[in-house]
């Protein structure tokens, strides 16, 4: 969801016609709590009106929820095209397999140099063909690396910005901003 504050508003692109409407975020969340107050056959109207067709056999808490995420995706946008695109594929790969190979994580290309600034110092780390490497050894994770850092346990693709979606093969350059801010302690 889209953070605005209360006094901004949000113009969002009506399916019906394709006029724009201003919602601001407080009526949004009004309507929403307003949902859970609408009978079932109230909910599958707000459905009709919303989906512009009719609504699949749910429990009211789900239409409750569905029709909650509508208004929101109209007032503020719904999921990118490239996420659209990532669930329909594990959609396929579900309904082929019965099942859905786990994400091996983020992929980066030996040669790689990643840095990042820890406590006013600045860490680089080389991606090799056989793991990590950082003052003169070779780690088998990142997570090791920042572990070996900062002395505490990381995530360490998350310690040195590799997230999901950023484009990786190119050198990172973070500062402690643009990742975790210092001193930050993740589990997992």
């Amino acid at each position: 969801m889209v953070s605005a504050s209360p006094d901004q508003s949000v113009s969002s692109a009506s399916r019906a016609g394709g006029r724009t409407t201003t919602t601001s975020q407080p009526e949004i969340s009004e309507k929403i709590a307003a949902l859970t107050a609408l009978t079932a056959p109230q909910l599958r109207t707000e459905w009709r009106r919303l989906y512009r067709y009719n609504p699949p056999r749910l429990s009211r808490d789900l239409l409750v929820r569905t029709i909650a995420y509508r208004m929101q995706e109209l007032a503020y946008g719904g999921l990118s095209k490239r996420t659209q695109r990532r669930l329909v594929a594990l959609t396929r790969e579900l309904r082929s397999n019965g099942g859905i190979a786990p994400d091996p994580g983020p992929r980066v290309r030996p040669g790689v140099g990643l840095v990042r600034e820890w406590r006013g110092r600045t860490h680089t780390v080389v991606v090799t063909e056989d793991g990590f490497e950082y003052a003169g050894k070779t780690y088998t994770s990142l997570s090791k690396v920042a572990q070996t850092i900062t002395g505490a346990h990381w995530s360490g693709p998350r310690f040195f910005g590799l997230n999901r979606g950023e484009a990786v093969g190119v050198q990172s350059a973070l500062n402690a901003s643009d990742a975790i801010g210092e001193g930050d302690n993740v589990n997992g």
